[in-house]
């Protein structure tokens, strides 16, 4: 099956403007199918929404191929259709930053059934408003139909956003920290709508994210791809990844969250690294990018970027570490 998006190889330099440059993706390979979900994790500044912006279509990489169901959207020869500008939405982090503030829900849900002809004139454009709305659990729908984005709760927000999202039948949409600004008590409700249309509309989505406990929630069944200063070190099923992690960058982002027992909280763990700092992504060390902070780093890691090898022949995992055969203890 072709997938949705398709990246192959993709590198993105930014020119930091004094002579440096910030590799924000360093030979990335990523593929989403239909009703695939895609988790991308990883600490500020590792390359997540670079790739989620060149999976949108936005961002030009430096080198490399994004196709878009086959087709290459940066050769010269293609030109944007409608089909494929619609086949991509996204739903920002900031829900209240990407509604507009001095038009009520009806409003900013209607626009896009009018403007693509979905809908004949106002009276049916509302109409389809109030079933997106009672789709998304905003009930009663007629009530917020009429609010403005500042009357609502974040996690309300966020689901109109999905509710936009989903207007126009999209094939892949891309979430940036959607729950990062909501309420924790309402997070799985807005992980558990995602799941929904997933599965109800076969629509794909790139979770975008750095709370690995929300990956493994919403990415349950899919693929994770962990990522450490532009590279990707660790991809694979997210049950397996997580279970299972082999390279020491995850296990410790893995030691870093609080254990579920609140007597088991007290005890201080130190996490596995040598430095809680992370590089200067300007300068990034050579070799493989972790080993500066990597307890098991030898000479080879200061002279060669690892690449990525699979581990298991009946569920997908890639590691990329010269040592997880023989130093990377196993996970407990």
């Amino acid at each position: 099956m072709t997938p949705v998006v398709d990246l192959k190889n993709i590198f993105m330099n930014f020119d930091t403007g004094n002579g440096k440059t910030l590799r924000a993706s360093v030979d990335v390979n990523m593929t989403i199918h239909e009703r695939e979900i895609v988790t991308v994790v990883g600490e500020s500044g590792c390359g997540k929404s670079t790739i989620g912006k060149i999976c949108l279509g936005v961002q030009k990489p430096s080198s490399g191929k994004v196709l878009f169901n086959g087709t290459d959207i940066w050769s010269k020869k293609f030109k944007w259709s409608k089909e494929y500008r619609l086949m991509v939405q996204v739903v920002h982090q900031d829900s209240y930053a990407s509604l507009n503030p001095v038009k009520t829900i009806d409003q900013i849900l209607s626009d896009p059934f009018l403007f693509h002809h979905i809908a004949k004139n106002s009276t049916e454009a509302h109409k389809k408003v109030i079933d997106l709305l009672n789709g998304v659990g905003l009930t009663p729908a007629d009530y917020f139909a009429n609010k403005y984005p500042f009357q609502l709760s974040g996690g309300q927000r966020q689901r109109v956003s999905i509710a936009r999202a989903t207007i126009l039948k999209p094939k892949l949409i891309i979430t940036d920290e959607p729950v990062s600004g909501v309420d924790s008590s309402l997070r799985i409700a807005i992980l558990d709508l995602m799941k929904k249309l997933n599965e109800d509309h076969n629509i794909a989505f790139l979770y975008i994210t750095h709370d690995l406990a929300t990956a493994r929630y919403f990415g349950k069944g899919g693929k994770i791809i962990v990522m450490y200063l532009g590279n990707i070190v660790e991809h694979g099923d997210v049950g397996e990844v997580i279970d299972n992690p082999r390279h020491p960058y995850l296990q410790a982002l893995l030691s870093a969250l609080p254990p579920p027992d609140p007597k088991k909280a007290k005890i201080k763990k130190e996490l596995p690294l040598k430095s809680l700092d992370m590089p200067d992504p300007t300068d990034p060390p050579p070799g493989c990018p972790f080993n500066p902070r990597c307890l098991y780093s030898e000479e080879i890691c200061i002279e060669k970027n690892p690449e990525l090898i699979s581990l298991k022949k009946s569920q997908p995992h890639f590691v990329a570490c010269h040592f997880e055969k023989t130093k990377i203890p196993l996970w407990k």
